[in-house]
Order: C-alpha cells, then sequence, then structure tokens
C-alpha cells in the first residue's frame, strides 16, 4: 500500500522505525475514553491549539521553565486545555517501544484522529514526520487562537492566517459536535450580548432557558455544557442542524449560519443534509491545518518528554520511561 504525502509528511514515516505506533496511542487513549469520554474532544482541540500557534510543533505542550513561557498560560489555554496526562502516557508508552524516535508533535496529530474515531467519526492516514519545537510562543497563543466571542469575520481573518479558507473554518468547527465549554465562554450571550443588557438574538429562546439553569447569572462556579445539546459525546453532523434552529452554543458556532448572507451558510446546510460530506471535508481540513508550518528533517528535535525541550530534561533520564536510554547524549 503506498501512502499518502503531503510536502515533508508522510503516512508512513514509522512504519520501519516504530511499527506499533498507532496501536500503542490507540490503546492509551482508548483506556482513558472508556471512563473519561470528554478525551477525545480535549485531544482534537489540544491539536488545533497547537497548530494554530508557530505550527504543528508540539509547542503546546512545554511548560514554564527558566527558558519557556508556556502557552498553556495564555487566556485561551488557561483552566481550559486538558489532555496532557494521557499525552504523557503515550509518550511514556512510545519511548518503551520505541527510544528516540517519535515527536509528540506527531503523537498529538494521531491522537487527533483517535478521538474522532472514538467519538465515532471519521478515521484518515496520519501524515506524520513532524519534529518538536525548542521553543513556546504565549503571545501568539493570545492572538492567533480563535475567541468564542469571535464574529464570522474575525473567524475567517484568523483561519485565513494559518492558511485555511471558509470551507475549513466550517468543517474544524464541526469537532465542537462533541466536548464541552466553560460558562464564561458564552455567558455574554445569556444576559448581555455586546452590552444591549439582553440575550444574543440569534439563540433560540427554549436553549436560553436551559442555559440559564446551568450558567445563572451570579454564577460563583465556571460550570460546563455540551457543544451539541443533541448527541454531546457522539462525533456526527448534528453541530450543523444545532446551527439550523439557532442552537449553536458559543457565539462563534451560531455566526457560521445566523450571519446575514454569509458563505457559511451553504456549507452548514450541506454538512446538516449529508452527514458524510461532512466527515470528507473533515479529513481533507484536518490533514491540512495538520501541515502548517510543520518543523521537519534537521529541524527541532524530538523530545523524550513533551512537557520539556531535551536541554531542560537531560538531569531527568528515566522519568519519561522506565528504562535509561542507552544513547542518550547528555
Amino acid at each position: 500500500m503506498h501512502g499518502v504525502s503531503c510536502a515533508d509528511l508522510s503516512s508512513t514515516y514509522y512504519d520501519t522505525t516504530c511499527p506499533l505506533l498507532y496501536s500503542i496511542v490507540y490503546g492509551v487513549i482508548n483506556h482513558t475514553y472508556i471512563t473519561d469520554p470528554r478525551i477525545a474532544a480535549n485531544l482534537i482541540r489540544l491539536h488545533f491549539h497547537d497548530c494554530f500557534v508557530q505550527g504543528c510543533d508540539g509547542s503546546v505542550l512545554l511548560n514554564n521553565s527558566d527558558t519557556i513561557e508556556s502557552e498553556q498560560d495564555a487566556a485561551p489555554n488557561l483552566n481550559s486545555l486538558r489532555g496532557f496526562d494521557v499525552v504523557n502516557k503515550i509518550k511514556t508508552a512510545v519511548e518503551d517501544s520505541c527510544p528516540e524516535t517519535v515527536s509528540c508533535a506527531d503523537i498529538l496529530a494521531i491522537a487527533a484522529e483517535v478521538g474522532s474515531v472514538l467519538g465515532g467519526g471519521p478515521s484518515w492516514s496520519v501524515l506524520l514526520g513532524r519534529r518538536d519545537s525548542l521553543t513556546a510562543n504565549k503571545t501568539l497563543a493570545e492572538t492567533n487562537l480563535p475567541a468564542p466571542h469571535f464574529t464570522l469575520y474575525q473567524l475567517q481573518q484568523s483561519f485565513a492566517a494559518q492558511g485555511l479558507n471558509t470551507t475549513d473554518l466550517v468543517s474544524l468547527s464541526g469537532a465542537h459536535t462533541f466536548g464541552q465549554a466553560h460558562c464564561k465562554n458564552f455567558i455574554n450571550r445569556l444576559y448581555n450580548f455586546n452590552y444591549t443588557g439582553s440575550a444574543d438574538p440569534t439563540l433560540n429562546s427554549t436553549y436560553l432557558e436551559a442555559l440559564s439553569k446551568i450558567c445563572p447569572v451570579d454564577a460563583t462556579e465556571d460550570n460546563l455544557a455540551d457543544l451539541d445539546l443533541i448527541t454531546p459525546n457522539q462525533f456526527d453532523n448534528k453541530y450543523y442542524s444545532n446551527l439550523q434552529y439557532q442552537n449553536g452554543l458559543l457565539q462563534s458556532d451560531q455566526e457560521l449560519f445566523s450571519s446575514s448572507d454569509a458563505d457559511t451558510i451553504d456549507l452548514v446546510n450541506s454538512f446538516s443534509s449529508d452527514q458524510s460530506v461532512f466527515f470528507e471535508n473533515f479529513v481533507v481540513s484536518m490533514i491540512k491545518m495538520g501541515s502548517i508550518s510543520v518543523l521537519t528533517e534537521d529541524e527541532g528535535e524530538i523530545r523524550l518528554q513533551c512537557n520539556l525541550v531535551n536541554e531542560d530534561s537531560s538531569g531527568l533520564v528515566g522519568v519519561a520511561s522506565k528504562a535509561p536510554k542507552q544513547k542518550l547524549a547528555v
């Protein structure tokens, strides 16, 4: 079978150096998914938040250190991203099987595909061969990641800056077919939309009532609501039919259908009426997103631990895997 390739990436990249890679990644995620189905959506989001900040290079995984200002502390990520522990578990298992071979950036790309599959969504041949960054960029995370209160124009600008078009925007937004969002991300729509003192007019009144119970105006807890009120843990096309009934959770979701004369409306209608068309477009857009500004060949490094650049983990040999490395350069 011929592998799929795009520029410097290839679906067969690890076929000889780490043949069990996919099954290792799948196994760790599946084990977690049984008790924590949210993890599937979390892992797709982690890949997305990685790729939109200096490319798909694993920079989102880096913790604060003397040299790193972590992207995890950026406003769009703070107390919001989940799945880091699962990525670390995957990395440990992969290092045991194929030491110093597989990048954390590639693990994120595979994990996103596994998340889709576990939710009942499409599968695809993941392109591999990314290298891990030596840096992170918190400032870029603040500016590049689209916000839940973005208008359609702002969303399109955000995606265009990454080389992604309107079809990519609509298809990738469909990842909100599962997962959850905190009240802080949509409470602006419930009580004081754009400082009007009333609710977002594009929010279904029955849905508004239900959301007001989850997020009361004087809430002290930042509660969670399902992004898809119909099939909250299923990767399907209900996200798009929700938009048709003004049941999108985030403003950035509903904008795709409720912006007048928008070129996104036909796409929402198309994906709502035919799930296979959505799945096909989602796969194309995920592969495209996964190829943004990748590091390859001798660029970057293969991290031994996903949350640290190798320079910072050299004193921690044996933490990433149970067996000490045979050929670790100190």
